[in-house]
């Protein structure tokens, strides 16, 4: 029985115990918004050691981390290695896009590795092993693409991205309205241009009661994936991307009505000004679905910095209404990201998570902040790097801007404000 299914019954299961402990709110609270729809708790049964995390309205907002080999690097050890940085930087999530090396062998490690929720594309690796057999991408079947999925599910994803509403009737309004990028999503390319090539329907979408029924077996959370998400600027908030949307929100009932948890994918590359219609767009259409977004990326001329790009959007998103933010990395748009890659990433997205969060009134994110202050008023230099986001980091810069035991900062010296506003106004150290 799914958590979903549960929620709805009125029983309070042990992973909505312990994700409600996390957010500080009532077990009970936290049963009643998954019933609704309006939270999932990605907990696959197959997935054994996870620690529940909860994504959704009235919780604290969440951060991802996209790991995964490639042709150019499928060496396991190397994204183990990632995961771990990701894990230990803050992120409450993991998404294995894998698309070299031995695919299922480092799909179970990470999963297996992995204390936080797996995410996974299984079409990624149903078009890989299409071409290793000697085909194109668009002689891959429908029977193949299910199959992926359940061979994901089974080993103990706890949510998958699937492609479901890019429609034959998604693309032709694409084709009408014409964009700058087309298309950027790999997933929602490979759909595409199998439908187009078999002039037949998405069979994600032509056969969502399969999906369903697979996703039930082992509370495999749908994450709904935005093929017309936009790549650039110029195709933001686009009437393909909203038509999508559209198709999206009537996936959301099924699945709901099906027992299955479920949540929405989002854009992509959006102006500032547009970032908030487009959460709230979502979840109006969505039914308040879950929004997981990725950036947005509030320009396309930052290559090397969309790490800082992304945040700067993700905050307004989140602080709009969106649950969960995927991380890019400072090599977004340039290749595959290394370690310290990942981590700047998950940094990154946590820094902006955190400033939505404190616009959310989440418990906990006020008085973090708060902390940090007093701290730095007492010029207690151990404390803000305890309390820092990053304190290697914030230990590193200090050890080496400053003499050890200094009592200020190289920055001020003895002219340093808080040591000198507290003297004359009588307050000690």
């Amino acid at each position: 029985m799914t958590q979903l299914a549960e929620a709805k019954k009125g029983i309070v299961t042990e992973e909505m115990e312990q994700a409600a402990q996390l957010e500080g709110i009532t077990a009970e609270e936290l049963r009643g918004k998954i019933a609704l729809g309006e939270v999932v708790l990605p907990c696959n049964i197959n997935h054994k050691g996870i620690k529940p995390i909860a994504v959704g309205k009235g919780l604290s907002t969440k951060v991802n981390a996209n790991i995964g080999t490639s042709d150019a690097y499928p060496e396991l050890d190397k994204e183990l290695e990632k995961l771990h940085v990701a894990i230990k930087a803050g992120a409450h999530s993991i998404m294995d896009l894998s698309t070299g090396g031995d695919i299922d062998k480092v799909r179970k490690s990470i999963i297996e590795t992995s204390p936080v929720m797996v995410g996974t594309v299984p079409l990624y690796q149903v078009l890989v092993e299409t071409q290793k057999n000697g085909k194109g991408i668009v002689e891959m079947t429908a029977d193949d693409i299910f199959s992926g999925i359940e061979k994901h599910c089974k080993d103990g994803a706890d949510f998958i991205t699937v492609h479901c509403g890019v429609t034959l009737e998604v693309i032709e309004e694409l084709k009408e309205r014409g964009r700058v990028m087309d298309i950027v999503s790999r997933g929602g390319s490979f759909i595409t241009a199998w439908m187009l090539h078999h002039k037949k329907q998405n069979p994600l979408f032509e056969q969502y009661d399969r999906l369903l029924e697979i996703a039930r077996k082992y509370d495999v959370t749908l994450s709904l994936g935005d093929g017309l998400r936009p790549g650039c600027l110029a195709d933001a908030t686009d009437s393909p991307q909203i038509k999508e949307l559209i198709v999206l929100g009537g996936l959301v009932k099924r699945a709901r009505e099906a027992d299955v948890q479920v949540m929405v994918e989002g854009p992509g590359h959006v102006p500032f000004d547009q970032i908030e219609a487009n959460m709230k767009l979502e979840k109006t259409l969505c039914h308040n679905a879950p929004f997981y977004v990725l950036g947005p990326l509030v320009t396309d001329i930052a290559p090397g910095y969309d790490h800082i790009t992304s945040a700067i959007g993700g905050t307004l998103a989140a602080s709009s209404g969106a649950d969960f933010l995927c991380y890019v990395t400072p090599a977004e748009h340039l290749g595959l990201p290394t370690v310290e890659d990942v981590k700047e990433g998950v940094i990154a997205t946590r820094i902006a998570a955190h400033a939505a969060d404190l616009v959310k009134g989440v418990k906990g994110a006020w008085e973090w902040d708060l902390e940090m202050a007093k701290a730095r008023k007492q010029l207690d230099w151990q404390k803000q790097i305890e309390l820092s986001i990053d304190p290697e980091k914030a230990s590193k810069i200090r050890k080496e801007k400053n003499e050890e035991n200094e009592e200020c900062c190289t920055m001020c010296g003895k002219f340093c404000a808080y040591k000198m506003v507290s003297e004359y106004l009588g307050e000690t150290f």
